[in-house]
């Protein structure tokens, strides 16, 4: 691909992140409109002080509560385009604040569940490619298909009460240990405490991952180089290893990385279980309390998040079918 095609496919996916996050936020921000709860009630009640009718009408003159929406979203998209994405009501502080110090704790719960159901999922479905329609292939689909249906919460409550509650291995929630300042945590700390909800969210989907592994190997065993493989004596051990990994990783990786969206929700469920302060259990939080610069701030970010791991995706497609490279230029 050449200097001019490679500007312009940067230039197009620009404008499609660009549009992504104008139609998200104004989505976000009209069903938060549309919101039986009252922002400036929650406001006060957070804030813990009575107001009187004026002070409270002068707290809706400042937030603009009785101006058009649209007026609204344009105001509040200028203080984005400024850097500024509004003071949150939950938190009492700036929604940027906020959200900074919480996206280290998401990113690592994220990355740790995503590579462990990576890993996972394509080791069972190696294991059910090899073993096709045999007692281990059998086993391991309706476990999977049993997982992929099972909520996240529900089995964060039931990882949260075997290994914490009766067993007493893992800390019942947050990011790390209670008393201890934030730059004194270990980076060990942060593990045992991301562990469960990592856990929680792995072993769901990495279902997906096996199962599309498995179909991928079932057909490089059915091609006719691997019957030449066969016929030379070697084993599907050895056929996996040298033919059938290079031909089903790839397409595994992809997948996974499209897997963004998935991985973001299950997060938001998995940190709202284990009390863990990340993205995920401050929306949950500012939904219910109808914080809208937090919620918005929170979901341009869970947008972007998203469109890079589909980025990536495409990309990787590109880089594995020349034809794919070429469509998309």
């Amino acid at each position: 691909m050449n200097l001019p095609a490679c500007l312009l496919s940067f230039a197009k996916s620009g404008i499609k992140t660009v549009l992504l996050v104008l139609a998200v936020s104004f989505a976000a921000f009209m069903l938060l409109t549309l919101s039986p709860v009252d922002p400036v009630q929650q406001y006060l009640l957070h804030a813990g002080t009575a107001v009187s009718q004026a002070q409270r009408a002068e707290i809706e003159a400042r937030w603009g509560v009785h101006e058009p929406p649209l007026a609204r979203y344009c105001g509040w998209l200028a203080g984005v385009l400024r850097g500024d994405l509004g003071e949150s009501a939950l938190y009492q502080r700036p929604a940027a604040a906020v959200i900074s110090e919480r996206v280290g704790n998401s990113l690592l719960l994220m990355a740790a569940a995503w590579l462990a159901s990576g890993c996972i999922g394509f080791a069972l479905g190696c294991v059910m490619g090899v073993y096709e329609n045999r007692l281990p292939d059998r086993v391991l689909k309706k476990l999977c298909c049993v997982l992929s249906s099972v909520p996240s919460f529900w089995f964060g409550l039931l990882l949260l009460l075997v290994f914490s509650v009766q067993l007493g291995w893992f800390p019942i929630g947050f990011s790390g240990p209670i008393g201890v300042p934030e730059e004194e945590i270990t980076f060990g700390q942060r593990l045992h405490h991301v562990f469960l909800p990592a856990a929680a969210v792995s072993l769901v989907s990495f279902a997906h991952i096996a199962l599309h592994t498995r179909q991928k190997l079932t057909g490089v065993f059915a091609s006719d180089y691997v019957l030449f493989a066969k016929a030379r004596g070697e084993t599907r051990w050895t056929i996996l290893a040298r033919h059938g990994v290079r031909n089903i990783l790839f397409p595994a990786v992809t997948l996974q990385f499209s897997s963004f969206a998935e991985l973001f929700g299950g997060s938001v469920l998995a940190e709202t279980v284990f009390s863990y302060p990340g993205l995920g259990s401050a929306a949950a939080a500012a939904g219910l309390n109808g914080d809208m610069p937090l919620l918005l701030g929170i979901t341009v970010c869970s947008a972007l998040f998203v469109r890079a791991g589909n980025l990536i995706a495409d990309t990787l497609y590109g880089v594995i079918d020349p034809r794919v490279r070429e469509s998309q230029i």
